[in-house]
Order: structure tokens, then sequence, then C-alpha cells
């Protein structure tokens, strides 16, 4: 009885080792992922910013919320997430390692907070961000906007669309009926003076919307399955490290204890 019950506690000593192992190191190996991927976006940021200006900048009354300063603030917050994952996992640290599961729960609330509120308010939210981009087309091809003025060339042209909810909204920027050169469907110097045949007829806005809802639905799905996924992780590492006192330390010891008193018995 007494060498079944040892070799028992030495069976499951060993197995919640190699648990624990196996958590360890795939944290360690899927946070490093994330922080390289935060560095890819920082990095990709930092150049879109230093080569482009503000790029894609379509808002005028949030000229901060450009591509370049949303890749960088992303990037920068998969970094430290990344790294305080990666270093909490390895270091064995219980501040990191709760630093880093209550900043992933927080993600992970705020991702479904964000899903239902833009559900709940998309008619507010629709009509707003048209007012807006209508608003910020009257800065197109102003000093000072370039970034705004070669986003709207680039949404044009990529898209195959004109103006925010057709091509009309140009005209009241223009004072005139004509379009950026970037709406017509063959480019060419000064098309934008053309017939209107010539021209893109689908709306900037619905197409934008179209390809989001496309793939943002993607996203939402892999940043919510992402999330939970490290969330349930570094619960399991937390509540592990919080209540044993030598997370590692203790197992061996008990393996060991069981090992030796195993030998004496034979």
């Amino acid at each position: 009885g007494g060498r079944r019950e040892e070799g028992t506690t030495a069976h499951f000593a060993s197995l919640m080792r190699g648990c624990m192992m196996a958590l360890r190191y795939g944290m360690v190996f899927f946070n490093l992922l994330f922080w390289l991927g935060g560095c890819g976006i920082l990095g990709v940021g930092v150049w879109l910013s230093v080569t482009q200006g503000n790029f894609a900048t379509l808002s005028s009354s949030l000229p901060s919320l450009s591509a370049a300063n949303l890749l960088i603030a992303v990037g920068t917050i998969i970094m430290v997430i990344g790294c305080l994952g990666c270093v909490g996992a390895v270091k064995e640290s219980r501040p990191l390692l709760l630093t880093f599961f209550i900043l992933l729960l927080l993600i992970f609330f705020l991702e479904i907070l964000s899903i239902m509120l833009f559900f709940i308010y998309q008619d507010e939210i629709d009509h707003y961000a048209q007012r807006d981009l209508k608003k910020g087309l009257q800065l197109f091809g102003t000093e000072g906007n370039v970034g705004l003025t070669n986003a709207w060339m680039i949404v044009q042209t990529d898209f195959r669309c004109c103006g925010v909810t057709n091509h009309t909204d140009w005209f009241e920027v223009y004072n005139a009926s004509r379009v950026p050169d970037s709406c017509c469907l063959e480019y060419s110097d000064n098309c934008g003076l053309d017939n209107p045949g010539t021209w893109w007829t689908a709306p900037c806005y619905e197409r934008v919307k179209d390809w989001l809802n496309e793939n943002l639905v993607a996203l939402w799905i892999f940043a919510l399955c992402t999330a939970l996924t490290q969330v349930i992780t570094a619960g399991k590492l937390c509540d592990f490290y919080f209540f044993s006192p030598r997370p590692f330390s203790s197992i061996l010891a008990i393996y060991g204890t069981a090992s030796e008193k195993k030998t004496l018995l034979l």
C-alpha cells in the first residue's frame, strides 16, 4: 500500500511537472512570435510615418488617426504584452505573469465590448463617419494635407470608387462639375474634367465598408481566439504560481523524496 501510494505521488508529480513545462515553453514560444509580430507592425508604422507622412488620414476631426500612428500604437502594445508573457514565463515571475494576465483579460473584454457597440450603434457610426469624411474632402489638395490627399487618391484608385457617397461630393470641393483624376476609369491628366461617364460611380464609403465587413469578421475571430487562448494559459500559470510557494522546485522535491523512499524500501 505504501509503495503504491508513493509511486502514485511520484507519477502525479512527474505529470504535473511535464504539463507545467509544456505550458511554460508553449507560452514562451507563442509570446515570442507575438513579440516579433509586434516588431513587424511597429516597423511598418515607423516606415509609413517617415516616408509617407500622415498616410491614410481620411478624418479631418481626428488627424492623428492615421494608418502610421495606428500601426505604431498597436505594434508597441503587442510588443509590451509579448515581452511580459515571455519574461514572466522564463523567470517564473508572479508580478509579470499577473500583469500579463490582467492586460490580456482587459483586451479580451474590450474586444467583445467594441464588437457589441459597433453593431448596436452601426447607423450612428455610419452617419458620423460619412459626415466627417465629407468634411475632410474640403482639405483635399490643400497645403499641409499631403497625407489626406494621398489617402483619397489611393482609396479611389484601389477601390474603383469616387467620393464618399457619390462623385457629386467633389463638386462642392471644386465648386465645379469635376472630380480628382483618381476617379477616372482610365487615368490621364485632367481626366476629372471629362464626361461623368468616364468616372467611377461606386461610393467609396460603401466599398470600403464592404471590404472591412468581409475582413474584420475573420480578424475579430482570430483576435478573440488568440486573446482567449492566452488568457486561459496565463490564468493556469498564474493559478499554479500563486497557489504553490515554489512551483517547479516543490514538484521536483516531491518527486525526489518519493524516489528516495522507493529506493530505500527496495
